[in-house]
């Protein structure tokens, strides 16, 4: 099936809507038009025969000054006062000797009707013998006849005939009907080459989308498309600014996954070089040969860190890296200071506790704690005091390790958090971290819609604070 652009698709609908509504209004017209040249004919065959009535009861021979005996008298002394309208027939008819017949006693009419009712014997005999006092007639190729009729009791039995005929009307009616057609034609036309050419225009920035998205490729996301108008009037150029977004995010996206395959690769490639080195170097004495398996094995278990922390990081993007549930807060703080004293020889101290129930993971969290625990060892002297708490606050909760260790480097406050990324002046590095502890730390805590917050320890040091929206069960 081909491809239907959305050019001509909204030019189809265009034309669809504008070709209903004129069809609609004409056929509208056409029937209020219709039903008013109805009215009218009603109305004149009704005032044809009251006329008719009011003489017939009241009037008085001319010549005698008496009322009306004879029915052909009747008829000749009215008909001759009166005059047909255009397509107006006015008859009387006097039944024939012997016979049920009509015969045309006078008319008075308009000649260009093409077969009128008085030559149409047929036609009368149908009106006069017909019960009804009026109605309509279908004669075929001689078109349709409406009238109306009085009936004279009398011998002979005589009847004033009142004819219609609608065809020229009706034909005026139709001429309007297709007058409006073909104006709405024209302008249906006029209207299609113009939404053609709008509708271009309109579409104009979103066939740039679509050439730039299929010009886009990993390696080149520099492409935008040029904004006219303001975004906060034009949908067009909120559709344009919106997609320009989206490709800063992608660029900024794929340089971030280039550099964490290039930093992944790096740190990945320096335990890879220590192993093969020592094991390239590795001779027959015993003693030598433990000492490489000793290094081999310690470099195999750094990859493995890396590894780990790698997969981790990369669950984080799934939704359901964490599974949140009902915990005690106080009862988390606890868990967590009894965990991370194992980690060294530090004075730990057990600070705030916060005595409330939030809906969290507790295995992310503590894995959080602990993490942020280790890089506190890491950064302290043996004896120098770390404090673990938990506190409350007005939009959400917060827990914290805070030590007393040289502190962070403002340049360093910026990039501690990103993946690899240990900073230009490490605090006393004690270990040979590949720079992700902290970076799972701010994956956990984003993840609980939360975040991380680094701010100096009174007296000298670093507190890391997990800031998070307090989810009560």
């Amino acid at each position: 099936m081909p491809r239907i652009s959305a050019r001509v698709r909204i030019l189809l609908w265009l034309l669809l809507v504008l070709t209903a509504a004129p069809v609609v209004v004409a056929a509208t017209t056409r029937g209020v038009l219709m039903r008013d040249v109805d009215q009218h004919i009603s109305q004149m065959l009704e005032q044809e025969t009251g006329e008719f009535e009011h003489f017939f009861d009241r009037g008085r021979d001319p010549e005698t000054g008496e009322p009306f005996r004879d029915p052909e008298r009747l008829l000749k002394v009215f008909l001759e006062r009166q005059y047909a309208d255009p397509d107006e027939e006015l008859l009387g008819l006097i039944e024939r000797p012997r016979s049920n017949d009509p015969r045309d006693f006078v008319q008075r009419r308009e000649m260009r009707i093409p077969k009128p009712l008085m030559d149409d014997q047929d036609a009368q005999h149908k009106i006069f013998t017909s019960s009804r006092s009026t109605g309509s007639l279908d004669r075929g190729s001689a078109g349709e006849l409406r009238w109306a009729k009085v009936t004279i009791e009398a011998e002979p039995r005589a009847a004033f005939v009142v004819a219609f005929h609608p065809q020229r009307e009706r034909e005026e009616v139709n001429e309007v009907f297709w007058l409006l057609t073909a104006i709405s034609g024209v302008s249906l036309i006029f209207t299609a080459g113009v939404g053609w050419l709008i509708a271009g225009r309109i579409l104009k920035p979103v066939r740039l989308v679509r050439t730039t998205a299929a010009e886009l490729t990993e390696q080149d996301l520099t492409r935008r498309i040029p904004m006219h108008g303001s975004q906060d009037r034009d949908d067009i150029a909120a559709l344009a600014a919106t997609f320009n977004a989206m490709l800063d995010r992608l660029e900024s996206a794929f340089a971030a996954q280039r550099d964490f395959v290039d930093d992944a690769g790096h740190e990945l490639r320096t335990p890879i070089t220590i192993v093969r080195g020592h094991l390239e170097l590795m001779g027959d004495d015993p003693a030598e040969r433990e000492e490489t398996i000793r290094l081999v094995t310690d470099e195999l278990d750094r990859m493995s860190r890396i590894v780990e922390d790698l997969l981790l990081l990369a669950k984080a993007e799934r939704p359901d890296f964490t599974t949140p549930e009902p915990v005690q807060l106080a009862e988390l703080t606890a868990d967590v200071y009894v965990k991370v004293r194992t980690l060294g020889d530090r004075d730990w101290v057990l600070d705030e506790v916060a005595d409330a129930e939030v809906r969290i993971d507790p295995q992310r969290i503590t894995q959080a704690m602990v993490q942020l625990a280790q890089n506190a060892v890491q950064h302290t002297a043996p004896g120098q005091r770390i404090r673990v708490g938990s506190r409350l606050r007005a939009d959400g909760i917060e827990l914290y390790v805070a030590d007393h260790g040289p502190g962070v480097q403002p340049q360093d406050a910026a990039v501690i958090f990103d993946r690899f990324r240990r900073g230009t002046a490490r605090r006393g590095a004690r270990g040979g971290g590949a720079g992700l502890g902290l970076a799972i730390v701010k994956a956990i805590a984003e993840a609980h819609r939360g975040h991380v917050d680094l701010t100096p320890t009174e007296g000298g040091g670093a507190t890391f604070t997990l800031v998070l929206p307090e989810e009560r069960p």
